[in-house]
């Protein structure tokens, strides 16, 4: 599970994107920029693939504000998800 207390990637993610895995679940978090201004794009999809090579409909995505309080929402989502899927994660770690 993803400590908010120490996830601060808010810096990194200004001038790249950040991946990592959680255990079957990979993801992702970049900076979007849109009219409104900057926005926090998450995205999470199963193992074994990267993220270049995972189809699209695999991919799951959600926006929170660009800010160290949409970064804590995004690891708070980021851990509903991993628990809420679960097997989905276990399965795709005996695919790996």
């Amino acid at each position: 599970m993803i400590d908010k207390e120490k996830f601060h990637v808010l810096n990194y993610v200004k001038k790249e994107e950040y991946s990592a895995s959680m255990d079957g679940m990979r993801y992702m978090l970049k900076k979007k920029d849109v009219e409104e201004g900057s926005r926090l794009e998450v995205i999470i999809w199963p193992e074994p693939y990267c993220y270049a090579k995972t189809p699209e409909e695999k991919k799951q995505r959600m926006e929170f504000p660009f800010t160290p309080e949409g970064v804590s929402q995004a690891a708070q989502w980021l851990n509903e998800q991993y628990v809420g899927q679960k097997p989905l994660w276990d399965l795709s770690k005996k695919m790996s």
